[in-house]
């Protein structure tokens, strides 16, 4: 399933657009107030700002968002991150990130939203690693890419290897190892910390559809950032 969860018609409607814009500014004005506002000194804000030039945020909204950060703007929304961990129904595993101006509220709404769900302490089962996702024009090997990057692993969808490389690595080498691979030729779609499944759950057809359906359903709610399950 990934690193994390994919919710299959998030990019479909001009709707999910504008959803994707506003957890995108989420994470930069977040990353902007947790840390040094400009991107050179400041690995997460820069993951942030790299996501939101490949979805094509203009440069106007991205200012604003980092300004907003930054405690430069009247009327300034504080955001707060919040986790929420539990299991989904059948079990599995998952860690829910919110980016919210009422913590109240969020955690009134995800608690409802686990009624199906349960929750407890699971993120012992998780790593907080680097993620990067890559593809090669010219398919290159990306077991020795990973290597020559700095990355401690990478996964390749045996069935499909056109679809690209997900590079696992320290979450301190996020930055170095996404420079080395775009050095390399590769084409980053994306590079962010993440919570990596320690050991995926299997479940059988019926089940992985109650459960995807359970997890939209949350992934849905305008105070959840990311989402991932330990899905195998």
């Amino acid at each position: 399933m990934g690193a994390q969860w994919k919710h299959a018609g998030r990019v479909a409607a001009g709707a999910a657009k504008g959803a994707l814009f506003t957890r995108l500014s989420k994470e930069i004005t977040v990353a902007a107030r947790g840390g040094d506002p400009n991107p050179v000194n400041n690995p997460r804000l820069r993951a942030a700002l790299e996501a939101a030039r490949k979805q094509s945020m203009t440069r106007e909204t991205i200012d604003r968002a980092i300004k907003r950060g930054a405690g430069l703007l009247d009327g300034n929304v504080q955001y707060e991150t919040l986790f929420f961990e539990g299991f989904t129904p059948h079990q599995v595993p998952i860690i829910v990130e919110c980016l919210t101006d009422n913590k109240n509220r969020t955690a009134a709404d995800i608690r409802v939203l686990f009624r199906k769900g349960q929750i407890g302490s699971v993120q012992w089962m998780f790593d907080r690693v680097g993620v990067i996702e890559a593809s090669h024009p010219e398919r290159a090997d990306g077991e020795e890419a990973a290597i020559e990057a700095g990355a401690q692993d990478v996964k390749i969808d045996a069935e499909n290897p056109e679809a690209g490389a997900e590079f696992i690595c320290e979450t301190t080498d996020l930055d170095t190892v996404r420079k080395a691979l775009e050095a390399a030729g590769w084409l980053i779609s994306s590079a962010e910390m993440a919570w990596v499944a320690k050991n995926p759950v299997t479940v059988d057809d019926d089940q992985r559809k109650e459960i995807e359906a359970w997890v939209n359903a949350i992934d849905e709610n305008d105070d959840v950032h990311r989402v991932y399950v330990a899905l195998g």
